[in-house]
C-alpha cells in the first residue's frame, strides 16, 4: 500500500525506454554475478519486503492493549498512527544520498537492523515517549528500505524487472497480512503479553539482516574503485544515451500541472484510506463486539487482496486511456464498505473487509498511473517525487484526526463518516489525474 514508492514506478518504466548501462553488479573481472550472490540477493528481497509492514499492522491488531497498558488517550493513539506516513515523507527521501555513500545492499541491511532494534525495543521502552521514538526507529528502516528494494531489483535483474517486483510485492502483501492476522493468536500463545506479541516481530526482521551481509562485502561499498568508476561510467552513458532527458525543466516546473497536483492529492488520499484502515479498523471491528483474533483476520483479509488486484488493475489501466472509470469503481467498493461500517459493523464484517481491500488498490493504480502520466523516465522521475512526497505529507493528519474524533465523540460514527467524506474528492482528482495527458505537455503550456 501507503509503504510502496516512486522508485517502484521509475524502475518498471525507465527500464524499458533505457540500455540497462546499471546491470546487474559485476566482479571486478567483469565476469556475471556468483550464482550464490544472485541467490542471496533473491532472499534478501523477500525477507526485506515481508518486513515492511509488520511493524504497523501488528500494531493495529493489538492497539488497544497497547492503550491501555501505556495509558494512550485516543489523540495520542491517534498521532501513533499517523506515525508511519510521516516517517516515510521525511527519511525516504535520504535513501538516496545514502545509497550513493554506502551502497544500496548496506543500506538496506542497516535498514532491516533497524528494524530489527526499533521492534525489540519499543515494547519495554517504559512509555509512550519511548514507544513513539522506538516505532520511528523501525519506520525509519522501513522507509529507507521501501525506497531502495526496487533500486535493488533494477540493478541485478535488469531483465527481470517485472517478474521480481511482482514477487517484492506479493510478499510485501503477504507479511502484511499474515501480521494482522497471526499476532493476536500468537500473543495469546505467549501468555497474553501485547510486549511479547509486538516483540516477536523483531526475529523476522532479524533474520532479513542475514543475507545482506556478504551481499556488502560483495558490492564492495562505496570505497571500492571500480564499483565508483563503474558508476561514473553508467552515469556519462545515460547522459549520451538521452540527451532530451538532460535537457527536462526542473523539477519546479512540476508544480505547473494540474494533473501533477491531482495525482498528488490522489495518493495523499489513498495513503491516508489505508493508513486509517491499517491502524483503526480492528480496533472498530472489536468495539462492534467482534473477537479481537476474528478482528485481525479481517484487518489480514483488507490486506490480502492486494496481492491479486496488485496485478490485475496496473494492466488493466495501462490498456485504458483514461483510468477514471477504475477510479471510480474502487471509490464506489470504499464508499459501500465504509456504510456498512456505519449502519452493521460486525454483521457484515466480512464483506466489509473485501469491499475496503478492494478500495485500497487504489495505491498501485496510483503507480500506475504515476508511470504514464509522463512521457520520459526523467519527466515520470520528478511526477512520482512530486506525487509522493506531497502525498504522504497530505496523509499525516488522517489517522490522527480519527483518533481525535473517536475521542471526542465516544464512538465510530464521526470518524467513518469522515473516511466516507474523504473517499469524494479522492474519486474527483482520482479521475482527474487519470485523463491522458502528460506534465510535460500542460508544464510547457
Amino acid at each position: 500500500m501507503g509503504g510502496m514508492t516512486g522508485e517502484e514506478t521509475r524502475t518498471t518504466t525507465s527500464t524499458t525506454e533505457r540500455t540497462p548501462a546499471a546491470a546487474a553488479p559485476r566482479d571486478p573481472g567483469g565476469a556475471a554475478p556468483r550464482a550464490w550472490a544472485t541467490r542471496l540477493v533473491v532472499v534478501g528481497i523477500v525477507l526485506s519486503a515481508l518486513n515492511l509492514r509488520p511493524a504497523i499492522t501488528s500494531l493495529g491488531a493489538l492497539l488497544e492493549e497497547v492503550r491501555d497498558g501505556l495509558g494512550m488517550s485516543g489523540s495520542v493513539a491517534g498521532l501513533l498512527t499517523s506515525v508511519p506516513p510521516l516517517c516515510f515523507a521525511v527519511f525516504g527521501v535520504m535513501a538516496p544520498r545514502l545509497a550513493r555513500r554506502f551502497g544500496p545492499s548496506a543500506v538496506v541491511c542497516a535498514g532491516m537492523a533497524a528494524i530489527a532494534a526499533g521492534l525489540l525495543i519499543r515494547p519495554y521502552a517504559g512509555g509512550t515517549a519511548g514507544f513513539l521514538a522506538a516505532s520511528a526507529l523501525a519506520l525509519m528502516g522501513i522507509a529507507v528500505s521501501n525506497v531502495l528494494m526496487p533500486v535493488i531489483v533494477k540493478r541485478w535483474f535488469p531483465d527481470r524487472v517485472g517478474s521480481m517486483t511482482g514477487l517484492y510485492s506479493m510478499a510485501l502483501a503477504a507479511g502484511t497480512s499474515v501480521a494482522a492476522a497471526a499476532t493476536v493468536p500468537l500473543t495469546d500463545a505467549l501468555g497474553g503479553s501485547w510486549q511479547s506479541g509486538l516483540t516477536l516481530w523483531a526475529a523476522l526482521a532479524a533474520a532479513a539482516v542475514l543475507p545482506w551481509l556478504p551481499l556488502v562485502r560483495e558490492r564492495g561499498g562505496p570505497s571500492t574503485p571500480a564499483t565508483r568508476t563503474a558508476g561514473q561510467a553508467t552515469e556519462r552513458a545515460e547522459e549520451r544515451q538521452a540527451p532530451a532527458e538532460r535537457t527536462q525543466p526542473p523539477a519546479l516546473r512540476i508544480t505547473r500541472s494540474r494533473t501533477a497536483w491531482a495525482l498528488a492529492v490522489f495518493f495523499g488520499l489513498q495513503a491516508t484510506a489505508a493508513y486509517i484502515t491499517m491502524g483503526w479498523m480492528a480496533q472498530i471491528f472489536r468495539d462492534a463486539g467482534v473477537p479481537a483474533g476474528t478482528a485481525g483476520l479481517l484487518l489480514a483479509v483488507t490486506m490480502v487482496m492486494g496481492v491479486p488486484l496488485a496485478f490485475v488493475i496496473p494492466r488493466l489501466a495501462t490498456r485504458l486511456p483514461n483510468q477514471g472509470p477504475i477510479v471510480l469503481a474502487l471509490g464506489v467498493c470504499g464508499l459501500a464498505g465504509y456504510a456498512g461500517l456505519y449502519f452493521a459493523p460486525a454483521g457484515g464484517a466480512w464483506a466489509w473487509a473485501l469491499l475496503l481491500g478492494v478500495s485500497n488498490c487504489a495505491f498501485p493504480l496510483a503507480l500506475t498511473m504515476v508511470g504514464m502520466r509522463a512521457r520520459s523516465g526523467a519527466g515520470v522521475a520528478q511526477l512520482s517525487a512530486f506525487a509522493q512526497s506531497t502525498g504522504y505529507l497530505i496523509s499525516i493528519p488522517g489517522p490522527l484526526l480519527v483518533g481525535v474524533l473517536y475521542e471526542s465523540s465516544g464512538g465510530w460514527g464521526l470518524p467513518i463518516a469522515l473516511m466516507a467524506a474523504l473517499m469524494v474528492p479522492q474519486m474527483v482528482v482520482g479521475v482527474l489525474a487519470g485523463r491522458d495527458r502528460t506534465v510535460e505537455e500542460e508544464a510547457a503550456a
